[in-house]
């Protein structure tokens, strides 16, 4: 028997969240694939990762510094990679950033710039029914340790309020948390 409530509980750890199904707004294969990539995402949580902004020199195209270090950049450009989309290859070709193939994509301003001109830009007004699975979200943090900007990718895991959690990298490993609204939203971006 199917339940015909629009939403689920789901227990991750200690948060409980609501899942709520989408209206008929958001066509079917943006919504898969904004759940493909929030999914890629998530499975990140399971390698501890060191917070590690100094550049390195990596490889071309599909370069990444080693899987247990990483930034919040990190975590959306791995997301992208596990979808088959290589934003390191993309924000070079796009000529966005500095020319530099090895730090350019995982850099929120260059990234900002990037989706603001090949995906969607929306609405950063805090409405947490504007905010899908799979958007990305840039942020001014004042009080950043390492950085004053920040990147995070939208769940389909929502608190029992019905704001959607993030996933991201803080500086504390990769993390889902009840993050949205924490901090000035810069940029909030659709790109599939």
């Amino acid at each position: 028997m199917t339940s015909s409530w629009p939403w689920r509980a789901v227990f991750l750890g200690a948060i409980a969240v609501l899942t709520v199904s989408h209206g008929p707004a958001w066509s079917r294969s943006s919504k898969a694939f904004g759940v493909r990539l929030a999914n890629a995402a998530l499975s990140q949580r399971w390698i501890p990762t060191l917070y590690y902004p100094s550049y390195m020199k990596i490889s071309y195209p599909n370069g990444d510094v080693p899987i247990y270090l990483g930034v919040c950049t990190d975590v959306v450009v791995r997301a992208y990679r596990a979808l088959g989309i290589d934003l390191q290859k993309r924000v070079h070709r796009a000529g966005i950033g500095s020319g530099d193939r090895n730090i350019d994509h995982r850099r929120v301003r260059v990234l900002r710039q990037f989706f603001a001109r090949y995906g969607r830009s929306l609405s950063t007004a805090k409405d947490p029914k504007l905010y899908k699975p799979g958007d990305i979200v840039t942020y001014y943090v004042p009080d950043g340790n390492f950085s004053k900007t920040h990147i995070a990718i939208v769940t389909q895991y929502k608190t029992y309020d019905g704001v959607p959690l993030v996933v991201h990298n803080r500086g504390y490993s990769v993390q889902l948390e009840n993050w949205l609204f924490a901090r000035k939203i810069t940029g909030h971006f659709r790109f599939h």
